[in-house]
C-alpha cells in the first residue's frame, strides 16, 4: 500500500470495484433473514446538502453493519420527483420541470455514489415515470370502487403563488409550505382520501411502534385528536333545518345562549340570506377567509363575529339562541358549529362580553355561587349543576352521562365520538403531478378511465403558462377523449394532479419489485422484504409522510395486496446539521467562501472588505446563507473523512454543529490509522486462520487482546441498541491508541497475531463508516474479498476482563489508599498487600489491629 493516505484516488478505485463486482445488488433469499434499511427519498433538488449527507451516512453504516451481522439486506434508492418546486424552479430557470428534474437526478445520483453509499441502483426509481405513477393511477381507481376517494365541493387552503390547493398538513403557520406565502380559503370541487375511515385504527397503533420516538407517536395522535362527547341538533327557527354541534361539556348544555358557525360553513350563506345582515356576513366571510385557520392561530386572534339574522332553539329548555357567525369557529374540528357556553368557556366567554350577550351559570364551584353579570372570567372546573332544570344538584361529571342518555331518549342527540382529523384532500390544480384517472361526460358525470388505458400520461412537452398555472386545462390533446361508458367524444380528462405525498406513501413497497409491469408490485417480495425493519428520516414528516404512509398501507392491506398495517418497525428521526451565521452591513448573509480570517483574528466580508457579524448557531438554509457545500469537502478532505465527521459529532438524533476543526481532526484521525497500519503491515504475517483469536504472554500484548475484544463489544453494543457512532468511533480511537503504545519488537510469534488481531479488528469496525479507507486496508493485509463479505468480529467476555484489579484500603471505614493486585487474589494476600503499603503504615503506625475485613477483588477495611 502507498506510504500516503491519497483518500480520492482510493475511493474512486474502490467505488468502481463496487460497481462491477455488483457487490450492493440483492434478491430475495428465503431462508436468510432480511434487513429492509430505508431512508426518506430526496427530492431531486439539484444538489445534495449536509443534511443529506449526514442522513443517509448514518442508513449507510447500519446496511453494511447488518450485512456483515449475515442479514440479507435491502437498501435502495430513488427520487421523490413530482411536485411545486421543480415547477417554480423550471419558472425561475426558464426550462421545463421534466428537463430540470431529471437533469437533477443525474447530478444528485452522481454526488450520492461518490460518498460510496451501499445502495442497490438497479432499484432505483423516480415516481415522475409513468411506470411508476401508473400504479397509483389504478390505486385511485380502486380506492373509488371501495368508495375510499370522493369527490366533493368544499372550503381548501389556497396558495395564489403556486396556484394550488394544500392539505392541512402542508400549511405552516398560515404560510404554504413550500413558498411561504399565506393560504386562504376557497371553495373548490377537490377529490379526497378517507383516511378517517382509518382515524381509529391509526390512533390505536401509535401504541404498537416501540420502534417510533414518542415525540413522533405524541404529535400523530394530537394530530388524530380523538375526543369523547356528544352531538346535539338545534332546530333553526322558522326552518326544517338543524344546526348539529359535537362537545365535550354536554354537562353545559342549559348555559348554551347563542350559536357560532365558521364561515366556511354551508349553513352560513343560507341563514343570512335575505335579512339585513346579508351584505355584513357575506363581507366578514371574505375576509376571514384571507386569515389562517389554524387551531394555533386562532387562539391568538381578538375573538370577533357577525350576526347572521338567524337564531335556533336550545333543545334542552327552548331558549332561543342568536346565531352568529365567528372567527374561532372551525369547520376542521367537529361540525364546524360551537354552542356557546359563555359562563364556562373563555373564548365564549370573552365573545360574549363583547357582543353584550348572556351569561348563565349551570355549573357551580364547590362553596362559591357565581353571577353570569359579575363573572370577570369562564369557570371551566367541575362543580355543581344549576340553572338546569331536572339535572339541578346532580355533580356534573355525572350529569354527562344523564344529559347523554335523556337527549338520545328523546331524539336530539346522542353520545358520540369526534376526531380532529379530516379527509385527506389530494387534487392539486398543477401540472408537474400524476394526473387524476378521471373523465368528465355531460351525460354519465364522472367515469373512471378504463384499467387497460394506464397509465394516464403526464405530457412532458407541455409549457408552464404565466403565473405557474397549469397547462393542462387548456391543453386540448390531452383534456379532450372518449367517454368509456356512452363513447361520446367530448368528454374531459380530469386536469388536477395528485399531491406528491401519494408518491411517496407507497414507494417503500414498490422498491421491493421496482421493475414488475403487470402488478403494482410483486406480492411475493413484499411478503418478503416489508415491512421496512429501518426507517430514517426527519421529524418534520411526522404528520405528513409518516401519517400518509401509514394510512395508504392499511389501504393496501384492506385491498388484500399486502399482510401487515404498520410500514415502518424503526424510526429514527435524525438531528438537523447546525452552523453559525455570518453577515455584513452591506451585503447581508455570508456564504462561508465569501468570509475571510484575517491575521488578527477578525473576519471580514470578501467583496467590501468590512467586519463580519457572527450569528447564532441556525439550521442550514440557503435564506441564511450558512450551508456547507459537500463537493467542497469532498474535493478537500474525500467522502470518508465526511462521512466520519458526521457520524462523529454528535449522536443520531441530535442536532449537529458544523465544526471545520472536527472535519479536519476527523482527517488526521484517518492518517493516523493510515500511518499505524503502515507501520506495522511489514511485521505481519498471513491473514489470521479461522481460530483467529491469539493467546500472547507479555504485559503489553496482553492488555491489547483485553483492549480489542473491549472494543469489540462496546461497538456492537452501541450500534445495536441506539446507533450512537459517536460513542463507537470514540471506542475506536481508544483502540488505536493502546495500539500506537506497542513497540515493534513485541511482533514476534503471539505477538504478531496480535497486533494483528488489532489493526484486522480496527477495520472491520470502521469499516461500515469509512468503506473505501477500510477496503484499502483489507486488501493490503491479504484479503482478497471486500471487507462488507466479512463476518463482523465477535468478541470474547472472558477476554474483555482486566487481569489486574485495583484495590481500595480503608482504615475504619474511611478511604487511605489504593492498590493493584492480580484478579482473585486470596484474601490472604490481599491484606498483607494492604498492610505493607507504605500510607497504610504511616496511618495505623503501632497501633493494634483489631479485625480486617476483605471484600474480594474490592477492598480492604483495617479496623483499629
Amino acid at each position: 500500500m502507498d506510504s500516503r493516505y491519497h483518500p480520492q484516488t482510493i475511493e474512486t478505485k474502490w467505488q468502481k470495484r463496487w460497481q462491477d463486482d455488483r457487490l450492493f445488488n440483492v434478491t430475495e433469499v428465503p431462508d436468510q433473514k432480511k434487513y429492509y434499511l430505508l431512508e426518506m427519498f430526496p427530492y431531486p433538488s439539484g444538489k445534495i446538502h449536509m443534511g443529506h449527507v449526514r442522513n443517509y451516512t448514518i442508513g449507510d453504516v447500519v446496511a453494511r453493519y447488518k450485512r456483515m451481522r449475515g442479514f440479507n439486506v435491502l437498501h435502495p434508492m430513488g427520487w421523490d420527483a413530482f411536485g411545486m418546486p421543480a415547477e417554480n424552479a423550471a419558472i425561475a430557470n426558464h426550462t421545463h420541470p421534466a428537463k430540470w428534474t431529471y437533469e437533477n437526478i443525474d447530478a444528485m445520483r452522481a454526488q450520492l455514489k461518490r460518498l460510496g453509499f451501499s445502495y442497490d441502483w438497479n432499484r432505483e426509481l423516480a415516481t415522475c415515470r409513468p411506470e411508476y405513477y401508473r400504479w397509483e393511477q389504478w390505486l385511485f381507481l380502486k380506492m373509488v370502487e371501495k368508495g375510499m376517494a370522493y369527490r366533493k365541493e368544499s372550503y381548501v387552503n389556497w396558495c395564489e403563488p403556486c396556484q394550488t390547493v394544500l392539505a392541512n398538513e402542508q400549511v405552516e403557520a398560515g404560510m404554504c409550505w413550500r413558498c411561504g406565502n399565506p393560504v386562504r380559503q376557497k371553495k373548490l370541487w377537490q377529490w379526497f382520501f378517507k383516511i378517517t375511515d382509518f382515524a381509529e385504527d391509526l390512533l390505536v397503533h401509535c401504541d404498537m411502534l416501540p420502534g417510533w420516538p414518542d415525540k413522533v407517536t405524541t404529535m400523530q395522535r394530537n394530530w388524530i385528536g380523538k375526543s369523547f362527547g356528544a352531538e346535539i341538533r338545534f332546530p333553526v327557527e322558522g326552518s326544517d333545518s338543524t344546526i348539529s354541534v359535537f362537545t365535550t361539556r354536554q354537562d353545559t348544555v342549559f348555559g348554551a345562549t347563542f350559536m357560532c358557525l365558521a364561515p366556511e360553513h354551508p349553513l352560513v350563506p343560507q341563514l343570512a340570506a335575505d335579512t339585513d345582515q346579508a351584505e355584513a356576513v357575506a363581507a366578514f366571510v371574505e375576509r376571514i377567509a384571507l386569515q389562517e385557520r389554524s387551531s394555533k392561530a386562532i387562539e391568538n386572534y381578538e375573538k370577533e363575529g357577525v350576526f347572521t339574522g338567524a337564531y335556533c332553539i336550545n333543545p334542552m329548555n327552548g331558549v332561543r339562541m342568536p346565531i352568529y357567525t365567528a372567527n374561532f369557529a372551525l369547520m376542521e374540528y367537529g361540525t364546524g358549529a360551537v354552542m356557546s357556553v359563555p359562563a364556562h368557556d373563555q373564548r365564549d366567554f370573552d365573545f360574549a362580553r363583547k357582543y353584550k350577550l348572556p351569561i348563565v351559570v349551570v355549573v357551580s364551584p364547590p362553596d362559591e355561587k357565581l353571577d353570569g353579570n359579575t363573572m370577570d372570567a369562564a369557570y371551566s372546573g367541575e362543580g355543581t349543576m344549576v340553572n338546569s332544570g331536572d339535572f339541578d344538584g346532580m355533580g356534573n361529571r355525572k350529569a354527562m352521562e344523564a344529559i347523554a342518555v335523556l337527549m338520545e331518549k328523546n331524539g336530539i342527540g346522542k353520545k358520540t365520538i369526534s376526531f380532529r382529523l379530516r379527509d385527506w384532500g389530494i387534487s392539486r390544480q398543477r401540472y408537474w403531478g400524476a394526473p387524476i384517472p378521471m373523465i368528465h361526460c355531460d351525460s354519465c358525470g364522472i367515469v373512471p378511465v378504463p384499467e387497460a388505458d394506464l397509465p394516464i400520461v403526464l405530457p412532458e412537452n407541455a409549457d408552464l403558462l404565466e403565473g405557474g398555472r397549469s397547462p393542462l386545462p387548456a391543453l386540448d390533446e390531452f383534456v379532450r377523449t372518449r367517454c368509456p361508458r356512452c363513447g361520446r367524444d367530448d368528454a374531459r380528462r380530469e386536469t388536477d394532479t395528485m399531491d406528491t405525498f401519494v408518491e411517496s406513501s407507497w414507494y417503500f413497497e414498490r422498491y421491493c419489485s421496482p421493475r414488475c409491469e403487470t402488478d403494482m408490485f410483486d406480492k411475493d417480495a413484499v411478503d418478503y422484504w416489508m415491512p421496512v425493519d429501518q426507517y430514517i428520516g426527519g421529524v418534520e414528516h411526522a404528520i405528513l409522510h409518516l401519517l400518509y404512509s401509514r394510512y395508504f398501507t392499511r389501504v393496501l392491506a384492506s385491498l388484500g395486496l399486502v399482510a401487515f398495517k404498520e410500514p415502518f418497525t424503526r424510526l429514527l428521526t435524525q438531528g438537523m446539521v447546525c452552523k453559525e451565521t455570518t453577515a455584513c452591513p452591506e451585503h447581508g448573509f455570508l456564504f462561508p467562501e465569501q468570509v475571510v480570517d484575517t491575521d488578527d483574528a477578525r473576519r471580514t466580508c470578501l467583496q467590501c472588505g468590512k467586519p463580519v457579524t457572527v450569528g447564532r448557531v441556525e439550521k442550514m438554509s440557503k435564506s441564511k446563507r450558512n450551508v456547507i457545500d459537500p463537493n467542497v469537502l469532498l474535493d478537500q478532505y474525500g467522502a470518508d473523512t465526511t462521512r466520519l465527521f458526521c457520524l462523529f459529532a454528535a449522536p443520531p438524533e441530535r442536532d449537529l454543529e458544523w465544526s471545520a476543526q472536527g472535519v479536519e481532526g476527523s482527517y488526521r484521525f484517518l492518517q493516523r490509522v493510515w500511518r499505524l497500519a503502515d507501520r506495522w503491515l511489514p511485521l505481519l504475517s498471513e491473514p489470521l486462520p479461522a481460530d483467529r483469536d491469539p493467546h500472547p504472554s507479555s504485559p503489553a500484548l496482553k492488555e491489547l487482546h483485553r483492549k480489542t475484544h473491549e472494543t469489540i463489544k462496546r461497538v456492537t453494543q452501541d450500534i445495536e441498541e441506539r446507533f450512537h457512532f459517536n460513542t463507537v468511533i470514540s471506542a475506536v480511537m481508544e483502540l488505536v491508541n493502546a495500539m500506537q503504545a506497542i513497540d515493534e519488537s513485541d511482533a514476534a510469534g503471539d505477538g504478531c497475531r496480535t497486533l494483528r488481531l488489532a489493526l484486522e479488528t480496527t477495520v472491520l469496525l470502521l469499516s461500515p463508516i469509512v468503506p473505501h479507507f477500510c477496503e484499502e486496508l483489507w486488501e493490503s493485509l491479504g484479503h482478497r474479498r471486500s471487507v462488507l463479505l466479512s463476518s463482523w468480529p465477535t468478541f470474547d467476555d472472558a477476554a474483555t476482563v482486566k487481569d489486574e484489579v485495583v484495590v481500595v484500603v480503608q482504615v475504619n471505614g474511611k478511604l487511605r489508599s489504593r492498590f493493584s493486585a492480580a484478579r482473585d487474589a486470596d484474601d490472604g494476600t490481599l491484606e498483607r498487600a494492604a498492610r505493607a503499603d507504605e500510607k497504610i503504615v504511616r496511618f495505623i503506625q503501632d497501633k493494634p489491629v483489631k479485625k480486617v475485613v476483605v471484600v474480594k477483588n474490592k477492598l480492604v477495611n483495617i479496623v483499629i
